[in-house]
């Protein structure tokens, strides 16, 4: 199980501040995992220009130029924010036995290392 998924909210915790023009301290949604390369993209962080090329589509409209997306940044330079304090906070997992229709089964839970609650 990831520590953080798609939809989690997080905190960048490195980088430059932002007085210096950097995203530390900043808050998000998670929009996407890449997990075969350790990195999240955020949703508001780390935006970078994309030159695109011009084109058209069918209706004859012109596409591309400048745009301004999210880069993707290294999962160690995030950290999930504590529902309750909402402050970073590390993410532990811990064994819990849910009984459905008289069958018990082992289910692993995220939660908040700092509060203790559920994520």
């Amino acid at each position: 199980m990831a520590n953080i998924k798609k939809g989690d909210l997080v905190q960048v915790i490195t980088g430059a501040t932002q007085a210096r023009g950097g995203d530390r301290g900043k808050q998000g949604r998670v929009i996407e995992v890449q997990v075969e390369k350790n990195r999240v993209i955020v949703e508001g962080i780390n935006f970078v220009k994309k030159h695109v090329r011009v084109g058209q589509t069918q209706r004859g409209t012109k596409t591309g130029g400048i745009e301004t997306v999210e880069a993707p940044i290294h999962v160690s330079n995030v950290a999930l924010i504590d529902p309750e304090t909402k402050k970073p906070t590390r993410v532990g997992f811990r064994v819990e036995q849910v009984t459905k229709d008289g069958v018990t089964k082992n289910v692993r839970v995220r939660y908040a290392k700092k509060s203790g609650k559920d994520l």
